[in-house]
C-alpha cells in the first residue's frame, strides 16, 4: 500500500479546506516545495498535488507550484481545474506522473476514454463523493449521480486508478469511511485510493488490513493529520510496507 501525503495549494501557499469549503481555510507553509522536500526526506516517493485555485476556476493555476514541487525527486499526482485536453497534456509535459480528472469525469465518459486512450496509466479519475453522491467544480455542486455508478462506468473506460474521496470526513480527523471504501473496492477492478478522514495511525493500520482483503486498494491520501502532527510519515510509511 503507497501512502500519498498531500499538498493543497491555494495562491501559491500550502493549505487545508475543511470539507473542501474555500471559507475554511488553514494556511501550514508559504513554500509547497519546501514541504514536498520534507516529504521525500522522510521516505515518500509520491506527493499527491491539489490545485485549489484549478478546481474554483475551472484551469490550473498553480504550475508554477507544482514544478517546484517536482524538483524534490516525488512522483506527482497532479489534480484540481484539468477540464480540457490542452491542461492535461501541459501538466503531463511539466512531468507530473499522474494527473486526476474529477468535475469532467462526471459530465463526459467520452472525454475520459480519450485521456486513457492517449495516456493510459497517466490518467486518474477522482469521484469525490457527499452522501454517496457526486460532488463536482471544487465540491461546490453535487449532482445526482452515484459515486459507485460512476466508478464502474470509469472502470469500464479502462481509468486504472480511482481516487475515492468521503467530502463527509475530509479535513475532519474523525476517521476514514471504510464502508464507503470497501464498497467501492467491491464494485471496480481497478485500483482505488483511499481519501479522508485519517486521522491516527491506527486509521492506516485499519486501511493496510483492508488492502490484505482487497488487492486493488492501492493506498491511501493523508493531508491534514500530517500537517497537525496527529501522525508521522516515517512510521505510516512502515505500516504501509507492512
Amino acid at each position: 500500500m503507497t501512502i500519498y501525503p498531500a499538498i493543497d495549494i491555494k495562491n501559491g501557499r500550502c493549505v487545508r479546506l475543511t470539507q473542501g469549503r474555500a471559507d475554511q481555510e488553514t494556511v501550514y507553509g508559504e513554500n509547497p516545495a519546501a514541504m514536498a522536500a520534507e516529504f521525500a526526506a522522510a521516505g515518500s516517493t509520491w506527493v499527491h498535488v491539489v490545485d485549489l485555485d484549478g478546481a474554483f476556476e475551472g484551469e490550473p493555476r498553480n504550475l508554477v507550484s507544482v514544478e517546484a514541487i517536482m524538483k524534490a525527486g516525488l512522483r506527482v499526482e497532479l489534480g484540481g481545474g484539468l477540464r480540457n485536453r490542452a491542461s492535461v497534456d501541459r501538466a503531463l509535459a511539466l512531468g507530473v506522473s499522474r494527473v486526476v480528472i474529477g468535475t469532467r469525469a462526471a459530465e463526459s465518459e467520452a472525454f475520459v476514454a480519450e485521456l486513457v486512450q492517449a495516456h493510459g496509466d497517466k490518467i486518474a479519475v477522482g469521484i469525490d463523493a457527499k452522501n454517496g453522491q457526486v460532488a463536482v467544480k471544487g465540491w461546490v455542486d453535487t449532482t445526482g449521480t452515484g459515486a459507485l455508478a460512476l466508478a464502474r462506468r470509469m472502470d469500464a473506460c479502462g481509468v486504472r486508478t480511482l481516487i475515492y474521496t468521503d467530502i463527509g470526513t475530509d479535513g475532519m480527523l474523525t476517521g476514514p469511511n471504510l464502508a464507503a471504501q470497501e464498497a467501492m473496492l467491491q464494485a471496480v477492478r481497478c485500483r482505488v485510493i483511499a481519501s479522508g478522514g485519517v486521522s491516527r495511525r491506527e486509521d492506516v493500520i485499519a486501511l493496510a488490513a483492508l488492502a490484505r482483503r482487497y488487492a486493488n486498494l492501492d493506498g491511501v491520501i493523508v493531508g491534514k493529520a500530517l500537517y497537525e502532527k496527529r501522525v508521522e510519515l516515517p512510521d505510516l510509511l512502515a505500516i504501509a510496507r507492512g
